[in-house]
């Protein structure tokens, strides 16, 4: 095998090895309890889904407590059925009464606490998602920090509560958080301007007087060729000696 073909290989094979080593760590740094929406529009209804893994080399996952806003709460929490896991909405007073969509709410949705039987915890390198419908959502640009706490069997409690500072590192256990969006009118029913209405006719008609003059001006050159070739027939003819008699 030549020396050069040798260099090669190893230097694809270190670079393999580094590549794997890379995503090991990305994923053991991102294997933490994180939570994705759908549509977090201010003064609507979102789908929340929490991916939890359980980390634990030892034991599983038994519990899970995700603790709901009250500065910005939620009138509406609906669990999804996760088998084998079961779920209790607690509701609570707030600290102080909200006006939400012009009403006074003194009460709402505090937390979410979902248990699991033992067939169905969560054990090593498994996870496992559990999602709510909540609303209604607060105005945007809001950050919804939903602070979780997750058990294992051997009694270990790891809170996700850490807040998460732009232009920081992130901590070692963030708390789930999302931030909302614009409503749905202001995001997608933006009026269009004046001007743009009006610019579609009008190329519409430049491209219809356009689309005229062109078929007009081939047909007068349709004619002329054609009366062209007329005269060159013609003077061709008259030149043409005549046959001797």
């Amino acid at each position: 095998m030549k020396s050069s073909l040798r260099r090669t290989l190893k230097t694809a094979a270190a670079a393999a090895m580094t590549a794997g080593l890379l995503a090991a760590g990305a994923a053991a740094a991102s294997a933490h309890v994180h939570v994705d929406t759908d549509e977090p529009a201010a003064g609507g209804y979102s789908h929340l889904t929490f991916n939890v893994p359980s980390e634990s080399d030892s034991a599983k996952t038994s519990k899970l407590e995700v603790t709901l806003p009250t500065d910005t709460p939620f009138t509406s929490v609906s669990v999804k059925p996760v088998e084998g896991w079961k779920a209790v909405i607690t509701t609570s007073e707030l600290p102080k009464p909200i006006t939400i969509a012009g009403a006074t709410v003194t009460k709402a949705p505090s937390s979410v606490v979902w248990t699991a039987d033992e067939a169905h915890q969560i054990g090593p390198d498994e996870y496992q998602s559990f999602s709510l419908s909540v609303g209604v959502m607060p105005d945007a640009g809001t950050t919804v920090t939903l602070p979780t706490a997750q058990t294992y069997t051997d009694g270990t409690v790891v809170k996700w509560d850490e807040k998460t500072v732009e232009g920081q590192a992130e901590p070692e256990h963030p708390a789930p958080s999302f931030v909302t969006t614009a409503k749905d009118a202001d995001a997608h029913g933006a009026a269009v301007p004046a001007a743009a209405t009006t610019a579609a006719p009008a190329a519409a008609a430049a491209a219809s007087t356009t689309s005229d003059d062109g078929s007009a001006a081939g047909w007068i050159g349709l004619a002329a060729g054609l009366a062209g070739l007329a005269a060159g027939v013609t003077a061709l003819v008259r030149t043409r000696p005549s046959k001797a008699q």
